[in-house]
């Protein structure tokens, strides 16, 4: 069996007297992607910080790549490439300019042979001579990954990758990261969209400094134990109003021209299904997907910077 990449336990960080991440656990094996699922300020990009050595924890301990992360967090830096949300290189440097100095900061061997294969291997190679800042947000997105696997990482960092970007860019981009994840890179990503939430292997959701939930994407939803019913029809507007509310019922939720209604407690839900059942509504029994979990997990969560928590 292959050593885990990441295995941490216990991880906590506080800023001031709020605590941002509250005793966190988690094994990544190699090859994996892991996403983190949560709301803004929910603790996500800190406990990746803090997990590949970026950032001191305040309690907790671990192993990142085989590298204490309290105490070798230079040489786990070494090994990673991490993707910021904001574009971070340079606006006024051509994409050749800004990957030599991300290549020199290195210090790799072979300089320019290195850059060159990092333009051809995300199709940059055309636009070279371009300055950064006249790029649009799909191929912004491209040069900061290349920035990111130019000194060929173990593990890659990934903080809200897509935002702003296009659905055919996004779609590359995954396409580019499963080819990654296949070669026997570790990624961690951060991520809002759903659609990308099942491009990983395992999730983990994060709600105001504390695991929630954790597993294979695939399975993570039936694990809940949240029931879900579908129903389409005339008059969703008022029988989403009506449900609000009722026995079993705990969410309600637009999607598209339907609506989904969950809870836990299966009986409950059922009865009140039956109770509004007419003619002009279908009604149909589903799994519930990674959406309705998201929803559901974080409207049980207590926010620990709102005021007076």
């Amino acid at each position: 069996m292959n050593e885990p990449v990441i295995a941490v336990t216990g991880l906590t960080k506080r800023f001031g007297d709020k605590t941002v991440v509250d005793g966190f656990d988690m094994t990544v094996p190699k090859g994996a992607i892991y996403g983190f699922l949560g709301p803004n300020g929910s603790g996500k990009t800190t406990t990746i910080r803090m997990m590949c050595g970026l950032l001191t924890p305040d309690g907790g301990s671990g192993t990142c790549l085989g590298y204490d992360i309290l105490t070798e967090s230079e040489r786990i830096k070494a090994h990673v490439g991490y993707m910021t949300q904001r574009f971070s290189l340079y606006e006024d440097l051509t994409i050749r300019e800004n990957l030599d100095f991300i290549a020199r900061m290195f210090r790799l061997d072979n300089r320019r042979q290195r850059v060159d294969a990092a333009l051809e291997d995300l199709g940059l190679a055309d636009r070279s001579h371009q300055l950064a800042g006249q790029l649009s947000g799909g191929w912004k997105q491209r040069l900061a990954l290349s920035a990111c696997l130019i000194h060929d990482p173990d593990l890659l960092l990934l903080d809200e990758p897509t935002a702003g970007v296009d659905p055919k860019a996004r779609r590359e981009f995954w396409d580019e990261i499963r080819r990654l994840s296949d070669a026997g890179v570790t990624v961690l990503v951060s991520t809002h969209y759903m659609d990308e939430a099942i491009q990983c292997d395992f999730i983990t959701y994060i709600a105001y400094g504390k695991k929630l939930i954790e597993g294979p994407a695939n399975e993570i939803a039936a694990r809940s134990g949240l029931v879900t019913w579908r129903v389409e029809g005339r008059g969703l507007a008022k029988l989403e109003a009506e449900l609000t509310g009722e026995a079993g019922v705990e969410q309600v939720a637009r999607f598209g021209t339907a609506l989904h209604v969950s809870g836990t407690d299966e009986k409950a839900l059922a009865k009140t299904v039956r109770a509004h059942e007419r003619k002009d509504l279908a009604w149909s029994r589903q799994p519930a997907g990674l959406e309705e979990l998201f929803i559901h997990l974080m409207d049980s969560s207590r926010d620990n910077f709102a005021s007076g928590a």
